[in-house]
């Protein structure tokens, strides 16, 4: 968002384009993504912010690089903070939806699992296989990490009915730099805070932040009544302030500044390689602050269990769609009621079409775990299958539709061989749910704390207020 809104401020002020041409020149750039084409009314980019130990072109982070952002030594790359940007075409408004880090949500190859997981444990699964095969470290690296970026943008395509535009990514070293390139930013406490964890110190009320300061200030969760939750907003008014500063002090008219942003971006960002910011930045040109709002998707339950005892956030994906589809005035026809269906009058027959001994054995104790009836259970002699399906005599059928949200959300296929009353599963080698390794052995669902914590969508903050807002 610091990188997006350096080069917007650029446009809106008439600052040569040449400038924003030479700074976009410096991102780094990445091919072969799988995104969309702005076809739904908005030009949707997902922004992540990843604790990576490297810069954006692979090189390591120096030792004093390290110990400013309390990175240590761990290898691995978490998406501790992702945002979805929806820009409607006429590029009036722009709203910033911010996806919690641990939204328990259907992943690729894993089942389900935290969406933070979805990039770095994608991409560890795919270096080990690339180097397992001869590959180079350099190839490996370079291969499992777009297969990483690849995961988490089907993940939030899956979540929230949105197909991803453009990609950016920016990491903690861009933070820090691109908050100290210009001048600090304004935040306001309601209450003075002290976490050793974050690195949080600070009085309460209205005070400036450098760049360490501020990450501290982010990334705190621990000692806030809400957690992560807490944590987003504290994102959303840093990121609403920082770019109300931009727009109304025009601070990027500097030479000098836009030096050290131009060097911060080039050594911290990466953009998807087909997007062309200076096309899009011309839409932009009657964006105002007050125009630019940050929100949060409505959240089920903050403090759910997994039946394996993993603490997540519950998310309705229903839900979350219907509420982002809304943000740009094209609201999807309500769906309607789902049939209710009783689980006991389903029989279901599993069969293995892949390569797991006892795939098929483990489904369908899954399935009567939740109450539908056990059909036949054994290898599937239909042929080679490369995708997990369910199978019905009318694709429409509730019980099929049933037995595939049960499932993990697999595709029901229509089979005239079957009877009307007959609902069968194949399980190919790409199948990642209940009963699975990935899906665990009868996690259907994250289960509700006894006491749920449904967090509904907050009023938005917006980046045209004077002066930052005061939060937790």
């Amino acid at each position: 968002m610091l990188a997006i809104s350096a080069v917007l401020v650029l446009a809106l002020t008439g600052f040569a384009w040449r400038s924003v041409d030479n700074l976009i020149a410096n991102i780094d750039r990445i091919g072969g993504l799988g995104l969309g084409g702005a076809r739904d009314g908005a030009v949707d980019i997902l922004l992540v912010g990843i604790d990576s130990r490297t810069d954006a072109h692979g090189n390591p982070l120096t030792m004093a690089e390290r110990a400013m952002l309390h990175a240590g030594d761990e290898v691995g790359t978490n998406t501790d903070t992702i945002v979805l940007i929806r820009v409607p075409n006429d590029g009036r408004s722009a709203t910033a939806i911010s996806i919690p880090r641990d939204s328990y949500v259907d992943i690729a190859g894993q089942g389900k699992a935290k969406i933070n997981s979805a990039y770095g444990s994608t991409k560890e699964t795919e270096r080990s296989k690339l180097l397992a095969k001869g590959a180079s470290a350099a190839d490996a690296e370079r291969e499992s990490t777009k297969a990483g970026r690849q995961a988490l943008i089907k993940s939030v395509a899956s979540l929230t009915g949105i197909t991803v535009d453009h990609y950016a990514e920016v990491s903690l070293l861009g933070f820090v730099l691109l908050t100290d390139a210009v001048g600090g930013v304004e935040v306001c406490l309601n209450n003075a805070v002290d976490e050793w964890m974050s690195g949080a110190d600070f009085t309460a009320g209205q005070q400036r932040l450098d760049g360490r300061q501020a990450l501290s200030f982010v990334r705190q969760r621990h000692g806030l009544q809400r957690g992560d939750i807490d944590r987003i907003v504290r994102q959303q008014v840093f990121m609403a302030q920082l770019v109300s500063q931009l727009l109304n002090a025009k601070i990027l008219a500097n030479p000098g500044k836009l030096s050290e942003i131009s060097e911060a971006v080039g050594r911290t960002v990466v953009l998807d390689e087909d997007w062309d910011v200076l096309a899009f930045l011309q839409q932009l040109q009657d964006l105002s602050g007050g125009e630019v709002e940050f929100e949060t998707i409505p959240v089920a339950d903050l403090n759910a269990m997994t039946s394996a005892g993993e603490s997540v956030v519950k998310v309705d994906p229903r839900t979350v769609q219907d509420y982002v589809a809304g943000l740009v005035g094209e609201k999807k026809e309500p769906a309607g009621e789902e049939p209710k269906v009783d689980p006991s009058t389903v029989t279901v027959s599993v069969f293995n079409a892949g390569g797991t001994a006892g795939l098929a054995a483990a489904v369908s104790g899954a399935l009567t775990s939740e109450g539908f009836t056990e059909g036949l259970v054994g290898n599937y002699s239909g042929g080679s299958v490369s995708s997990s399906r369910v199978l019905a005599a009318d694709p429409d059928d509730p019980k099929a539709a049933a037995v595939a949200k049960a499932l993990g959300g697999l595709t029901v296929i229509a089979d005239s061989s079957l009877s009307a009353d007959t609902v069968s599963v194949v399980l190919a080698s790409d199948y990642s749910g209940p009963g699975s390794a990935a899906g665990g052995m009868f996690d259907f669902d994250q289960t509700s704390s006894p006491t749920a914590t449904p967090i509904p969508p907050a009023p938005p903050i917006d980046a045209g207020q004077n002066g930052p807002k005061c939060v937790n």
